[in-house]
Formats: C-alpha cells, sequence, structure tokens
C-alpha cells in the first residue's frame, strides 16, 4: 500500500510554479489597472493548482498504461512505473481530483462572474471542463494528444491564454488586447518546458511509439524551436512592459540571465539525460519573471 510520501512525489510538486505563473500575471494585471479580489485570487490559484495536480497523476498513469515509463526513461521514476502506487488507486486518485477540480472551479465561477453575461458563464464552464479533459486525456485515452505532438498545442492554450487572458475578466468583468502579450510570453516559456522534457526523452518515446513534437521534428530542428520559444517569450514580454508603461516591471527580466545560460547549455548538449536539470531552470525561470512582475505591480499600487 502506498504511504504519504510515494503520493507527494505522485503529486509532483516542482511542476505546481510554473502551472501558477500565468494566474499571477493576470491577476496583477488587473491589479495594475486598479481590480482586486483576495477570493477570486485564491480560488483561482486553488483552481490551477488541482487541475496541474489532476494533469501530473494522469499523466503518471497514461504513460504507464502505455508503456512510455519503462526501464529506458531518462527522466525521475514515476509512482505507477515503479509499483508505488497501483494503477486502481491511481484511477480512484484521477476521479478525485477531478471532482475536486471542478468544485474549485464552481466556486471560482460562481464568485468571479456575478457581473458577467451569461453566455460569459457558460463560456467559463466549458473552459472548466476542457481543462480537466485535457489534463486526463493528454496520455490516457487511444487518442491521448501527447502521443500526436499536439501537446505543445495545449500547453500553449492552458497555460498561456486560458490563464493569463481567462483570469483578468474574473477581477475587471472586461478584457484587454494588451493581455495577448503576456499569455504569448507565458504560454511560449511553458512549452518550453515541454520541449526540453520531450528532448530529453527523444529516444524512448520514438521506441515506445510516442510521437511528440520533438520526435516529428528531430533533435536538431527542437532545439532551434526551443530558441524561438524563448527568445518570443521574452520579446513579447518587454512589448508588454513598454505599451503598459510598468517601468519597475522591468526587474522582472532579471531571470533572462538565466535563460540566457539555459540556451548556451542546450545549444551545445549531446546527451539528452543532462537536460533534465536544465527543466526546474526555464520552469522556475518563468514563476520568478511572474513572481518579480507581481512584486512591481504590488510596490506601484500599494507603496508609492
Amino acid at each position: 500500500m502506498a504511504n504519504s510520501s510515494d503520493w507527494i512525489s505522485a503529486l509532483r510538486l516542482r511542476t505546481l510554479p510554473l502551472s501558477i505563473s500565468g494566474i499571477l500575471v493576470g491577476s496583477f494585471i488587473a491589479v495594475f489597472q486598479g481590480f482586486w479580489n483576495p477570493i477570486i485570487f485564491s480560488l483561482a490559484l486553488s483552481t490551477t493548482l488541482l487541475f496541474q495536480i489532476l494533469s501530473n497523476l494522469a499523466n503518471d498513469l497514461g504513460d504507464s498504461l502505455k508503456g512510455a515509463d519503462n526501464s529506458d526513461r531518462v527522466g525521475p521514476m514515476r509512482a505507477v512505473q515503479s509499483g508505488a502506487i497501483s494503477k486502481s488507486a491511481m484511477k480512484s486518485a484521477v476521479i478525485l481530483t477531478s471532482v475536486l477540480s471542478f468544485i474549485s472551479a464552481g466556486f471560482l465561477i460562481y464568485f468571479g462572474t456575478k457581473n458577467l453575461s451569461i453566455s460569459s458563464v457558460y463560456i467559463y464552464i466549458g473552459l472548466a471542463i476542457a481543462s480537466v479533459l485535457a489534463a486526463i486525456t493528454y496520455t490516457i485515452g487511444k487518442k491521448a494528444y501527447g502521443y500526436n505532438g499536439m501537446g505543445d498545442l495545449f500547453v500553449f492554450i492552458f497555460f498561456g491564454l486560458v490563464s493569463v487572458i481567462g483570469v483578468y475578466p474574473l477581477f475587471s468583468d472586461t478584457l484587454s488586447w494588451i493581455l495577448i502579450f503576456p499569455a504569448i510570453t507565458i504560454g511560449f516559456l511553458s512549452t518550453a518546458v515541454l520541449n526540453l522534457n520531450n528532448l530529453r526523452d527523444r529516444e524512448n518515446d520514438e521506441k515506445v511509439g510516442k510521437r511528440t513534437l520533438v520526435v516529428k521534428l528531430g533533435a536538431s530542428n527542437a532545439k532551434k524551436y526551443h530558441y524561438f520559444l524563448i527568445l518570443s517569450a521574452f520579446t513579447s514580454w518587454i512589448l508588454f512592459l513598454i505599451f503598459t508603461k510598468n517601468w519597475l516591471g522591468f526587474i522582472s527580466l532579471i531571470p533572462i540571465i538565466l535563460f540566457i545560460k539555459h540556451l548556451l547549455f542546450v545549444s551545445k548538449n549531446t546527451v539528452p539525460k543532462e537536460l533534465d536539470s536544465q527543466l526546474k531552470i526555464v520552469a522556475l525561470g518563468t514563476f520568478f519573471i511572474s513572481i518579480l512582475y507581481v512584486i512591481s505591480v504590488s510596490i506601484n499600487q500599494w507603496v508609492l
């Protein structure tokens, strides 16, 4: 029987900071423009964290069922793969987390859409359902999109567009064109994490028939794609800061030093398993950008 440490490991806590980066940015763009609601902010965070945990658990189960998690896999040992957690127990955990995700999303929609139209309410309900389905079907099911090269697109949509653009109207009751720039930034950087993960696992993924975008592109082109994602993300972020005239927000560019070193590492890398250490650099680097942006907005709005 699995113990608490097995379940904590299965939650893959290191993925959680990246998952809330878009929520932090979208929420504090609203703060920068004079909108704030701590209840909505807390519910947005809890809902996003539950979606990510659901994705992690479902991914653990799905890759095990499909044989992608095997002795040849480069990354850390997974819970079902290692036998620490049974498949039936993981299925139950996926169901429970799905229910908790819907409950949290329901409260978020209730408190966040009081001043929005009924059509907007339906859109958010649809997004909640889509988020749960996307978390599960990444690796589970006959047509799991993570196995046909669609994972990058879904990460960009849900980590970037849905997180940043989706949370903003819950505070402000409106939308703004400026949101597209930070949405691109967080979306591209999140996609870069997935691309890096798939670069690390490319050889094993190809063996087991997991046709990720990296497998389709090949290692060389996947590296070029990686450079594009990160350079475009920072270009979009700089444009966002300029357009919003948040000059203090330029402190959020401090992590660019980490990303420059990261790109140099990737360009010289020839051993896929060595890329594992770079995952936390991109993921935490993205999180630090969002945290520094939060700090800059907080100083602007509540200190100066």
